[in-house]
């Protein structure tokens, strides 16, 4: 039975003040890690959890909430309008990255960032220039225009860049070689063809760049092993950038991807590579004492559900759509003012959470 939900309620844009801040248990962050598992709900972590024997670095967390991720256009969002949500507190359309409804900029958290002086990053096993990581950049009109979230990222000093997407700063329509661009910024630039991440140490003198795919890196399935190790060299890399802090945003990607194709196994393989990258930000932080780190999703994709499998200890995984859905999506916290993060909140509430904690 479908049950349809009236759109005059799906096209009200959320005015969000319900939640107020309280660091009042542990003092502020000097740090904030986030990481964003595209397309990871509750069934997703589920799967992963069961699949990996019942471990999770997840499941360390002390604080959970849920958060709503509808957009302003529709009830359920694309990765542009939940990305944007998050990193800028700004509701918008579906397709669009780092603007309000009226296509106007709206700042994100990791702007305000460098704006204070703060060491900043994006990693991403998914392009640097694809919807999310796009959305702490970039202000466009619609995510496809990849050639031009290419360019917002000679228009910031973003300290760490990792990821897929070599070809918009390469092999542009415009002729620009954004490429050769950093290095003349003095950026640190490798990618993939010349050196694996692992053969890298970046000087925490120069700000680093590294391309893991002339456009979408490869599936874990299919060999790609770096976001891990990412995951390690980039917090202390930043950590010696700047003595006021720093912002981080690190994203699995390709959780999504997988749940797109309703491939089952993909999306185990994602899930827990994610958590991999996740479990390295904890031992960071717990070393740290100075770090915020939050974990959440921008939407659920699939509809994924986990069934009885053959036997009455196996699983098997259905899927109920190929695209994105409604489902509430978590969010865990650890570190100083993780206890912001416990309970029920809108997507925009982690940017406005995350600007106060950090003074911005």
């Amino acid at each position: 039975m479908k049950i349809f939900i009236p759109a005059l309620l799906l096209l009200v844009p959320l005015s969000v003040t319900r939640t107020e801040v309280h660091p009042a248990t542990s003092p502020r962050p000097k740090n904030i890690i986030l990481l964003i598992g595209d397309g990871m709900g509750l069934s997703q972590i589920s799967a992963g959890y069961y699949y990996n024997g019942q471990q999770l670095n997840l499941a360390s967390f002390p604080v959970t909430g849920l958060v709503t991720t509808h957009s302003h256009s529709h009830l359920i969002t694309d990765s542009a309008a939940g990305g944007t949500a998050i990193a800028c507190g700004c509701k918008t359309t579906n397709g669009t990255v780092g603007m309000d409804t009226r296509k106007k900029d709206c700042t994100s958290v990791l702007e305000l960032a460098e704006g204070r002086g703060m060491a900043t990053g994006i990693v991403a096993s998914s392009s640097v220039t694809h919807a999310t990581p796009a959305s702490f950049v970039a202000h466009v009109p619609s995510r496809s225009e990849m050639d031009a979230i290419a360019k917002f990222y000679l228009d910031t000093d973003v300290d760490l860049v990792i990821g897929g997407g070599m070809k918009y700063f390469r092999e542009r329509s415009d002729n620009r070689n954004l490429y050769d661009e950093l290095l003349k910024k003095g950026y640190i630039v490798s990618n993939f063809q010349e050196a694996r991440l692992r053969d890298i140490s970046p000087d925490p003198q120069k700000p680093f760049a590294w391309f893991g795919a002339r456009e979408e890196p490869e599936s874990v399935a299919r060999g790609r092993d770096w976001l891990p190790y990412a995951a390690t060299i980039a917090p202390p890399f930043l950590k010696s950038r700047s003595d006021r802090g720093f912002f981080m945003m690190l994203e699995g990607s390709q959780i999504d991807w997988a749940c797109h194709n309703n491939d089952g196994p993909g999306a185990v393989q994602e899930m827990i590579d994610f958590d991999m990258a996740i479990g390295k930000i904890l031992e960071f932080a717990r070393t740290d004492g100075e770090t915020l780190v939050i974990v959440t999703a921008d939407h659920e994709t699939g509809g994924l559900a986990l069934e009885q499998g053959t036997g009455p200890d196996t699983l098997s995984l259905g899927f109920n759509t190929g695209g994105h859905t409604a489902s509430l999506v978590p969010v865990f916290a650890f570190g100083p003012g993780a206890e912001n993060f416990g309970g029920f909140m809108d997507n925009t509430e982690i940017f406005s959470k995350m600007k106060f904690l950090l003074g911005l």
